[in-house]
């Protein structure tokens, strides 16, 4: 019998627990809990260099008590360059670092919104947590077999949420490509959470030129801030500028200062 490894991450331990007794219940699933992001990143890596990787993980919707949108409130340090995130964010770190492990976000209520974003950051299904434990098994074993599930009432909701964040990818990415080489460098600075003097240093240019880059960067995305630009950004799939990567624009010297 092939059995099916599941680890459930919810910070309710109540919840967590009974979860993991009725799921321990079926002959073919071996389950764990753990309490936190963290606590589940460290159980993912144990059991990864061990050789007992797992198969799939249930992720509370609301882990770290607050929504998306708001300041993470679980540290995670293989996610994010600020070193945090929400129960979501967990997803998208965990799909990227073990693309193996199947997740099904659990969630209090139905939002189509959170569910697009769900499968958006690489969730193979979205459940409630008031479901059947049969229900549970069937969106579990589903998953392994390469199957999206969600419930039937948020069909047409996510679809539309997907369409539009398409809709919204496909335009934030017209208005990146609107950028000179040195500006797209200088936004994913941006990104990667990199003040003007860091990202001054980074591309060995003087802090009134980054400001220039930077005010040019928000006048062709015709945003206001730094986080609309990164929100824009991310919607294109721009990602963060990582550390000793080669350069995208030109390196010129110009009367002794770099430019």
């Amino acid at each position: 019998m092939v059995r099916i490894r599941v680890l459930v991450v919810d910070d309710h331990r109540i919840f967590a627990e009974s979860l993991a007794a009725a799921l321990a219940a079926e002959p073919d699933v071996d389950v764990f809990a753990a309490g936190s992001g963290p606590a589940a990143l460290r159980s993912l890596e144990r059991a990864a260099a061990e050789g007992r990787r797992y198969d799939v993980l249930l992720v509370d919707a609301d882990l770290g008590g607050r929504p998306p949108g708001v300041r993470p409130a679980v540290p995670v340090r293989e996610v994010g360059e600020d070193g945090l995130v929400d129960g979501l964010s967990l997803v998208a770190g965990v799909r990227a670092a073990q693309p193996h492990v199947r997740i099904v976000v659990l969630a209090e209520k139905d939002d189509p919104r959170r569910a697009a974003l769900a499968l958006q950051a690489g969730a193979s299904g979205w459940v409630a947590k008031d479901c059947s434990l049969s229900r549970l098994l069937t969106v579990v074993r589903g998953v392994l077999r390469e199957e999206t599930h969600l419930p039937p009432a948020l069909l047409t909701g996510v679809l539309k949420e997907l369409t539009a964040a398409r809709k919204h990818r496909t335009e934030s990415e017209r208005l990146v490509e609107s950028l000179t080489p040195r500006e797209r460098e200088v936004l994913r600075c941006m990104v990667a959470g990199l003040g003007r003097k860091a990202v001054a240093e980074r591309l060995f240019l003087s802090p009134h030129t980054v400001r220039t880059h930077m005010q040019n960067v928000l006048g062709k995305l015709g945003v206001h801030s730094t986080l609309a630009a990164v929100a824009l950004a991310r919607r294109a799939g721009v990602g963060p500028a990582e550390p000793g990567q080669a350069l995208t624009g030109d390196v010129v010297e110009r009367g002794g200062q770099l430019a």
